[in-house]
């Protein structure tokens, strides 16, 4: 039997009872580039070897991260009705109220 666990709340999410899947996908958002006669006719392939001789001669790994991310998360109906309503936590986010010094 599978074990689902709402995580919004924490609660146990028993077989036959309502809960919900919100999936979210990251990735950036960039206009796509136009390719030019200039691009197809240049030569890349120095531009690559380079890069790889510069990677080689770097003592610590390079961290790259993923050009996108995905996320899968099971909520109980009371977290699906608070997520729809505020998809980005903006209620629950800290507000400063800074002096007027």
């Amino acid at each position: 039997m599978l074990h689902v666990t709402c995580d919004g709340c924490g609660k146990d999410l028993r077989p036959g009872e309502d809960h919900h899947v919100v999936k979210i996908e990251v990735f950036a958002a960039r206009d796509p580039a136009e390719l030019t006669e200039a691009d197809l006719d240049e030569d890349h392939m120095e531009a690559v070897g380079e890069l790889l001789r510069q990677m080689e001669e770097l003592d610590e790994p390079i961290d790259i991260e993923p050009a996108s991310c995905q996320r899968r998360f099971d909520l109980c109906s009371d977290c699906r009705k608070r997520f729809l309503r505020d998809p980005l936590g903006r209620e629950n986010a800290q507000k400063f109220q800074f002096s007027k010094n």
